[in-house]
């Protein structure tokens, strides 16, 4: 038990780790930057683990479900907690707690890590050497950013041939915008990487060869001839951080010396105010650079009580906010599920305020029922340890809920909150699947909805006119682990079809629509009539809905159901029969009747309505364009250019670094299907690509009625 005395006094006293000394930090990056590795590496100098599992071996803690493994990809995001201190510093010797959560790379698995840094105080991002930042980097970025997370830099592939340190660092400035600067530099790249030198102390950690479990390094002075480049870095570091801290600025100024810990609390004071990001030197695959890592995560990452106060609102829509203290009404937010093969659902969960002990109910406000957490475990990846108590800044899995969906409060009854849950991108691809026999129909449909209340980018539906189960995710990976997960956890053959794009439509033009509904069949009629005025709005803006009637031409009850009608109608566009997107619908005229108008005649009207304007507000389809980046070696650019331009690709860019061309473009993904293979066709299997999901445009003219024939044909629809 901790003596909590000097501690804040929101620390309960049988806490495991006072919550100044909690982390809870992410690691995140793009696809193949060695997220995975890094986290093994933390798990084994933490004592956690053993003996070091490799990611290409298929036996890496955080990688536990098979198709990880066979994959050699992280697909969920995995928890696991470890203990670190530090040997020097101002936290020296004193035991850290840290929960770490492992987040995918592959941008079809996106909504894994928005999840995971909606409830993190910190994160990680990891970088390659030498590619720098690729675009799942910018995307993960703009995440952090969104949450509003305090991170710091890891280089990684030190080792890799054509690592430049510096270089990539100029790519986090470049690209990302961010005010990076290196906490210690490499001593040499490539196979010649062998240390560190740290800019705080100005020594130089030399790893032992003979150690390849990375264990053992001596502190060393710094080599004559990296003396003057640790200088001039360090130099440019305090400078840094002295734009955070008025004490360090005026030292600096005055040209006094700084000591280690001043330094390291005006880093620390940097990082927490989201303007600065130190940066570390590495190689996890080769056990160089992670000892480090934690170090800094320990010195410069928030614990819970650094960061604001969570906001929420109550049922009346006023701001409310929860802080960290384990004495307060509890509260938290369910941010992500599982079905566990043995214990049934599993419900992760973050601690925002109080104490959660085995037992308590726990209110739902979405559903407005209370249920009883009957076990509370924490996570170990695809392990479990029971505990009784779960304390403020926690994050646990909670057993016994069952009515629960990712982004809901979890609070006690009395205190009546909803925190903010975290935001999911649409789904881009779509698919029709059957399960092979009749036997396997009913289990596919317990299989769906399970798989869809876990994973809130794939969607779920059911096609009308032909009754076929429709599917929906962030791309062709996406829906082929589903397929697989299917099989191995629900035993069920499924058969799917073609993959359907997921089309949007919008206007070009505004106009006016007319919508009347009028049935009379002896007794009582139906009688609704609304007149709408539609614009295009510009892109992203969404759906806008305003009322202009005046004088009583609707009666207010009849409103809302107008505007149902309408974005029921915006479901299905007049071009293909897609979703419309970024408009804006006024109504501005009607009529009604004493005797026969109703909600539902008013709501008929309003499709209508939206189906008249439409037509005449020159409609257009739009498709969804990926941003595309091919790293290849230069002999194969020309190839790989030309098959981007076939693809109705728009190169935006091109980039030599070293002997390797990185390409940026834009292109429709209709046009990516297929694409790995022909490319590794073009360059004798040495290029390599990634893609992310950047926006809708307008589908040319021409091929628009290619489209509509095709999808007549094979009427799926997300």
């Amino acid at each position: 038990m901790n003596d909590n005395s000097q501690f804040s006094t929101a620390n309960a006293a049988d806490r495991p780790a006072v919550l100044e000394h909690t982390r809870n930090i992410g690691i995140a990056a793009h696809i193949d930057a060695g997220k995975t590795t890094c986290t093994e590496r933390v798990l084994f100098y933490s004592g956690v683990v053993h003996k070091i599992g490799e990611v290409h071996e298929g036996n890496a803690t955080t990688d536990w479900m098979e198709q990880e493994r066979e994959r050699g990809i992280t697909i969920t995001s995995a928890a696991i907690s470890c203990g670190w201190t530090t040997a020097e510093g101002p936290n020296a010797g004193v035991p850290h707690r840290i929960n770490i959560i492992d987040t995918p790379g592959h941008v079809d698995f996106t909504a894994e890590v928005e999840r995971s840094l909606r409830v993190l105080d910190g994160a990680v991002a990891v970088f390659t050497s030498v590619e720098g930042v690729q675009p799942q980097s910018e995307t993960v970025w703009r995440q952090m950013d969104k949450y509003n997370v305090p991170r710091l830099g890891f280089i990684n592939k030190m080792d890799r041939m054509g690592s430049d340190f510096l270089a990539a660092i100029t790519t986090m400035r470049d690209k990302l915008g961010a005010n990076a600067h290196p906490l210690y530099l490499a001593i040499g790249a490539e196979d010649q990487f062998k240390g560190l030198i740290d800019l705080i102390k100005m020594v130089a950690y030399i790893y032992d060869e003979t150690d390849e479990s990375g264990v053992r390094f001596t502190t060393e002075e710094i080599p004559a001839d990296l003396v003057d480049q640790a200088n001039e870095y360090r130099e440019s570091l305090i400078e840094a951080i002295s734009d955070f801290d008025d004490d360090i600025a005026s030292k600096y100024l005055e040209g006094e010396n700084l000591s280690e810990d001043e330094i390291k609390l005006g880093i620390r004071n940097a990082t927490l105010s989201l303007k600065f990001v130190g940066v570390i030197p590495g190689s996890a695959f080769k056990n160089k650079g992670v000892q480090m890592l934690m170090d800094a995560v320990v010195d410069y990452l928030p614990c819970p009580l650094d960061l604001p106060p969570m906001k929420g609102q109550d049922s009346d829509g006023t701001e409310v906010e929860v802080s960290p203290d384990d004495s307060a009404q509890v509260a938290g937010l369910a941010f992500k599920l599982m079905t566990d093969p043995y214990v049934g659902k599993l419900v992760f969960y973050r601690v925002y305020q109080g104490t959660l002990r085995k037992g308590t109910p726990l209110y739902n406000p979405r559903t407005r029922k209370s249920e009883r957490v009957s076990r509370l475990m924490v996570m170990k990846a695809d392990t479990r340890e029971d505990i009784q108590v779960a304390h403020s800044g926690d994050i646990c899995a909670l057993i016994g809920v069952k009515d629960v969906a990712t982004g809901d409060t979890l609070a006690v009854k009395d205190l009546d909150i909803r925190l903010e849950p975290p935001s999911f991108p649409e789904p881009v691809i779509s698919m029709s699947i059957e399960p092979a026999t009749k036997a396997d129909q009913e289990k596919m449909g317990i299989g769906l909805q399970r798989l869809a209340e876990e994973d809130p980018t794939f969607g779920l539906s059911t096609n009308e006119e032909t009754g076929q189960t429709i599917i929906a995710g962030m791309g062709e990976l996406h829906l082929e682990i589903i397929r697989d997960r299917l099989f191995r956890e629900f035993k069920v053959e499924a058969n799917a079809g073609k993959p359907q794009i997921a089309y949007r439509e919008t206007m070009l033009s505004a106009s006016d629509g007319n919508g009347k509904f009028i049935r009379q069949s002896g007794g009582r009629g139906q009688y609704g009539h609304a007149v709408i005025k539609l614009e295009p709005l510009e892109k992203g803006k969404g759906v806008e809905l305003e009322n202009k009637i005046v004088g009583g031409a609707i009666p207010k009850e009849y409103i809302k159901p107008t505007f149902d009608g309408i974005k029921e109608a915006a479901l299905s566009g007049v071009v293909a029969g897609y979703p419309v997107i970024d408009f804006k619908v006024t109504l501005v005229d009607g009529s009604f009747h004493d005797v026969d108008s109703s909600e539902m005649a008013f709501k008929m009207a309003g499709i209508f309505a939206f189906k008249d304007a439409m037509k005449n507000a020159t409609p257009i389809l739009l498709e969804p364009i990926m941003k595309v980046e091919v790293s290849t070696p230069d002999e194969y650019q020309g190839e790989l250019m030309g098959d981007l331009n076939r693809r109705r690709g728009q190169i935006q860019g091109m980039e030599t670094r070293g002997k390797v061309c990185i390409l940026d473009a834009f292109v429709p993904l209709e046009n990516m299907f297929g694409y790995s293979t022909d490319m590794r066709s073009l360059s004798s299997g040495r290029a390599d690509y990634s893609m992310t999901p950047s926006h809708f445009e307008q589908v040319p003219q021409s091929l628009v009625k290619t489209i509509v024939e095709t999808l007549s044909r094979e009427p799926a629809r997300t």
